[in-house]
């Protein structure tokens, strides 16, 4: 598979502080990116749980993942199949944003997706 970190950009759900619920705002979002997976039964995905600089590295790696593990059950829920997603904890250390003050912190609290594509010749690969 090809990843394709671009493709949902625009659907990076945010999070709040020190939780890993789906806010209704960001909900249309994940159903977004259901729709584009439906759309093209060959795609898969992965999804990524980030988190701000504070608390620590365990905590991080945890709450990351149950961000990412929470999209995970929201695309299930939307009809997506298990083995087409892939999730990935990365904690506090790929920040999207570069910063020690909340505008910057509210940014790295995330899930983000990376479509993966099926690779057209040698060297296909999975995350």
């Amino acid at each position: 598979m090809t990843p394709d970190p671009d493709a949902l950009k625009p659907n990076t759900v945010q999070f709040s502080y020190d939780s890993a619920a789906i806010a209704a705002k960001e909900v249309a979002k994940v159903k977004e990116v259901a729709i584009v997976l439906r759309g093209s039964p060959s795609n898969k995905l992965v999804v990524d749980g980030h988190c701000d600089e504070r608390g620590t590295e365990e905590y991080n790696r945890s709450l990351g993942e149950r961000r990412a593990l929470k999209i995970r059950e929201a695309l299930l829920k939307e009809g997506i199949s298990a083995d087409r997603i892939y999730t990935r904890t990365f904690g506090k250390d790929k920040p999207g944003e570069l910063g020690h003050d909340e505008a910057s912190w509210a940014k790295n609290r995330r899930g983000e997706f990376i479509l993966l594509r099926p690779a057209t010749g040698a060297g296909a690969r999975t995350p």
